[in-house]
């Protein structure tokens, strides 16, 4: 188990937090060379490292210009004086789940780091955050289950802003988290959706979260607070610059089961999101809009793709299907003969079986750890009863979700009842 995993003992903890918020300020989110040190080291030792300047030339190249600057106890006293809470991983609300992903994506863009590829990507390193700066009284480490991250174009029209925000009240009525970015136009459409159902929204600020972006939407920052949570990589204090937003649209992709692209120009902000959401192997939807609009144009691309088309969806019974909220879905379409493969899947024996004879050698050693059908286990315990790396646990569980044979609990995991 690498450092950056290990379970912290109670000072442990309050030493990790300082490291977590100092390598958060100290280089820009989603810096690779970063990211492997720290893998490498752990939290503690590469904070120190950085601080001294003993870092190596690629990681002193990011964060030089902060280093003797930065000062992780000034950050924590401001984000308590805002309600602000920092995770790491080791923390229990950490999502290991929405972001086993990323872990896979980050591993091969390592691979391409160390073949000697270092441009960095134009949408933005696909790694997971070093450290995350919470507010709201939601669990983080449940997002990503039953979720939809919802994105466009800012400069939406009337019929954005509709389908955004009717799509969104009607995923959050059947208990599907809503996840995007705060901004005008189809994200505040979204959140307020969501809102309005009684639901819960996960707001994802390329800032600090005590500086509402744009500030125009304090209101909106404080409602999504009260009823889910506000995420940033920025601690408190930090500004929204532009490589910042393109570098949050990877965690709003990550966070979603599936991406829905409601309205997007060609040049659209909401397609750097979809591209992430694509490399992470999640689903991409896609509203059709007219064909006169030019905030729809950049849909309709999506969908005309030739490679890994967007599916075109038109109710909130067609975004169902994708976000991890099946049987949901089909109360309110008229597929009743893919309900009944469902429903028969889901019952008998033979089923599971097929399911588990499906995996590969890794993820069946890891569904063999879970105990019995009744406990439920954390990804550390997990990893101790199956004998399989932290990362190899984290980046099974959403395979054997996804195949039904596993549920997530309030303290884990669990085995389905699919497999008694």
């Amino acid at each position: 188990m690498s450092a950056a995993h290990a379970s912290p003992t109670a000072a442990e903890r309050e030493q990790l937090q300082l490291a977590g918020a100092y390598l958060s300020r100290v280089a820009e989110p989603a810096s690779l060379p970063l990211w492997m040190f720290v893998q490498r080291h752990g939290y503690l030792a590469a904070a120190a490292a950085v601080r001294a300047g003993e870092a190596p030339a690629e990681v002193a190249s990011c964060t030089e210009a902060r280093r003797t600057a930065a000062d992780p106890e000034v950050d924590l006293q401001a984000a308590q004086r805002n309600g602000i809470r920092l995770l790491t991983p080791a923390d229990e609300d950490w999502p290991h789940f929405a972001f086993a992903a990323l872990q896979a994506t980050a591993q091969r863009r390592v691979a391409q780091w160390q073949a000697g590829v270092r441009a960095r990507p134009e949408r933005g390193e696909p790694i997971p955050p070093l450290a995350l700066w919470v507010r709201g009284a939601g669990d983080l480490g449940a997002v990503g289950f039953h979720s939809v991250a919802v994105v466009g174009s800012r400069a939406a029209t009337a019929y954005g802003e509709h389908i955004a925000s009717e799509f969104s009240y009607g995923l959050a009525q059947r208990d599907v988290v809503i996840v995007s970015g705060g901004a005008y136009g189809i994200d505040a459409a979204a959140h307020r959706g969501a809102l309005a159902a009684g639901g819960c929204s996960v707001l994802v600020s390329a800032g600090g979260l005590d500086r509402p972006y744009p500030s125009g939407h304090r209101h909106l920052y404080d409602r999504t607070a009260e009823q889910g949570l506000l995420v940033s990589e920025r601690p408190p204090g930090s500004a929204p610059h532009r490589q910042r937003f393109l570098s949050r649209n990877r965690l709003i992709a990550a966070f979603g089961a599936a991406t829905l692209v409601v309205e997007a120009a060609h040049r659209s902000g909401a397609l750097n999101s979809a591209g992430h959401a694509r490399d992470l192997g999640r689903p991409v939807l896609a509203v059709p809009g007219p064909v006169t609009s030019a905030m729809s144009a950049g849909c309709h691309r999506l969908i005309q793709r030739d490679e890994e088309p967007a599916r075109l969806v038109t109710s909130v019974a067609e975004v169902l299907a994708y976000c991890g909220s099946a049987e949901l879905s089909t109360e309110l379409s008229a597929e009743p003969e893919a309900e009944a493969d469902r429903a028969s899947g889901a019952s008998g024996q033979a089923s599971w079986q097929r399911a588990y004879d499906s995996l590969d050698a890794v993820d069946r050693s890891v569904l063999d750890g879970f105990p019995g059908r009744r406990g439920s286990v954390t990804e550390a315990e997990l990893s101790r009863l199956s004998g399989q790396p932290i990362s190899q646990v984290i980046a099974a569980l959403p395979v054997l979700q996804s195949l039904g044979l596993i549920t997530v609990a309030r303290e884990g995991y669990r085995l389905a009842s699919v497999a008694s």
